[in-house]
């Protein structure tokens, strides 16, 4: 599948107003990532420019050959970057040419979730490591089998938060359990837009598949300090996006 760098023939015209990104070769790349490093180039160039107003997710998904949801990740990354916000019912706009110095991540930023999950994730891995029944064992074995086999992002980024969700409620504390659960959905946006930005995908795999491997065994220091080590390689692939 190739972008051009001309409107497709047929393709819906745009209203007045509306900026007209420059398409690209989507190269070895996921087509949601595809999209979204033109829509960024676009940008940060200034071919878009703070304050316009981007094409519609129609326009856009007939103009890069790809579906609407593919088009609607590659915004939700954008926004997360803070270099969009969609208005309901008005569409997608410019508001910045840079990355902000923080992710926007729906309720929480990525910041706020950065200096917040080793205080519960790292404990609840420790304690799922000692008291997880087979049956949870089981669920976690399932969750990263699929994830390692999972090639659609959307769909391995909601096995990702399942994941994470999965120890804290083996941890048989209610409170990690329901503080995971609140912060699922900024989970999901985080992981959906550092896999797009900073290819965190496999490294994911292989730190989940650590975190697994001492939760079956049933250690909690290693569980607990393979928890950690995740968490801190999401700390840094953060640091590295927010300081470009």
């Amino acid at each position: 599948m190739n972008l051009s760098d001309s409107r497709i023939a047929g393709q819906p015209a745009e209203s007045p107003g509306e900026l007209s990104l420059r398409a690209q070769p989507l190269a070895r790349l996921s087509a949601a990532e595809a999209v979204f490093n033109a829509i960024r180039a676009d940008i940060e160039s200034g071919r878009a420019a703070v304050g316009g107003k981007l094409s519609s997710e129609a326009t856009l998904a007939h103009q890069y050959g790809v579906s609407r949801s593919v088009i609607r990740e590659a915004l939700r990354s954008c926004t997360a970057l803070g270099l969009t916000v969609t208005k309901t019912g008005k569409g997608t706009f410019v508001v910045a040419d840079k990355v902000a110095n923080d992710l926007t991540l729906g309720q929480y930023s990525a910041r706020e979730l950065t200096e917040a999950r080793p205080h519960i994730e790292v404990p609840a891995a420790g304690l799922a490591a000692q008291r997880r029944t087979d049956e949870q064992l089981e669920t976690l074995r399932h969750i990263v089998d699929a994830m390692t086999a999972e090639t659609d992002p959307e769909s391995w980024v909601s096995l990702d938060s399942s994941f994470h969700a999965a120890i804290a409620r083996a941890s048989r504390n209610r409170v990690f359990a329901s503080v995971v659960g609140d912060i699922r959905g900024a989970l999901a946006h985080q992981s959906e837009t550092l896999n797009m930005v900073a290819d965190r995908q496999h490294a994911s795999d292989v730190e989940h598949q650590r975190i697994l491997a001492a939760i079956e065994a049933g250690s909690a220091d290693e569980a607990s300090a393979a928890m950690a080590a995740h968490l801190h390689a999401v700390g840094v692939a953060l640091d590295s996006i927010l300081n470009q």
